[in-house]
């Protein structure tokens, strides 16, 4: 009889986030991600994302119900000595409450929060009550953040990023409200030729630059680059280090991105493993 030949030498990580059903973004950007890294992933799934072609092209989401999304994380958290987690689209208080949960128990190394905020400040509600949750709840327990220009501008406190300067000023406030690793996405939402995001740790602050592939942000930008940096903590990359892989691999994703029906390409995981 053949035995199950197994390696404890391949990194696994996890990621906790909603599926994106045409692939671009979300849990399969994650998988696909981390696939192209190197690294086995796994997922507890938190909610459905199917795009309303018919509705300009608006989200549709359904919450995965809180009894399965923690049986997922229990499966996971037991089969694995996980090197790296990443937390994606949450969705709900409820959902923030049950991830909150395990992870605080869990406590694992290399925590990586893509900090999805949903209240752009005209929607009091559902949407601003997630995202105080997720600050009160998720913010505090992570090891490295990702924010977007609109979440930099949410996180930091600041009126307004419109510089490499300013995006400097809210990576410090962030990583001195959280004590995690900060990269802050500039891409193309500031001024100037280069996609430009701040990578700051407290003590090192690096500008990380590449010339602009187009005006136009490409779905799965957000979660690949986190992702990215996930498997690169997975595999014991320093936060610099896995920053930079990051950056560059989604560089490369977005030259080779994907076009497709919708309004929108759609970066390409590129194997470099």
């Amino acid at each position: 009889m053949g035995g199950m030949t197994t390696t404890t030498s391949t990194p696994v990580a996890m990621t906790i986030a909603g599926s994106e059903a045409t692939g671009g973004a979300g849990a399969q950007a994650d998988l696909k991600t981390f696939q192209a890294l190197g690294v086995y992933g796994c997922l507890s799934l938190t909610c459905i994302v199917s795009f309303d072609p018919k509705n300009d092209w608006a989200h549709r989401l359904t919450a995965v119900d809180q009894q399965t999304l923690a049986d997922q994380l229990e499966a996971n958290t037991a089969a694995y000595d996980l090197d790296a987690v990443k937390i994606g689209m949450l969705g709900s208080p409820a959902t923030i409450d049950t991830v909150a949960r395990v992870l605080t128990d869990l406590k694992p190394r290399n925590l990586v929060l893509d900090p999805v905020l949903i209240c752009k400040g005209q929607e009091p509600g559902a949407a601003l009550d997630t995202d105080e949750a997720l600050k009160a709840r998720i913010l505090p327990l992570a090891d490295f953040i990702t924010p977007n220009h609109f979440e930099s501008l949410s996180l930091s406190g600041m009126d307004e990023i419109t510089t490499v300067a300013q995006l400097e000023e809210a990576a410090r406030r962030i990583h001195e409200a959280s004590g995690a690793a900060v990269l802050a996405k500039g891409g193309v939402r500031l001024e100037g030729p280069d996609a430009v995001d701040v990578f700051y740790d407290g003590e090192t602050l690096e500008v990380l630059s590449a010339p602009k592939i187009g005006e136009v942000a490409v779905a799965g930008a957000g979660c690949s680059l986190a992702a990215a940096v996930t498997a690169e903590l997975a595999k014991g990359a320093t936060p610099l280090e896995a920053a930079r892989t990051a950056k560059d691999f989604v560089t490369e994703g977005i030259r080779e991105r994907l076009a497709s029906h919708a309004p929108f390409d759609t970066l390409r995981q590129i194997n470099r493993a």
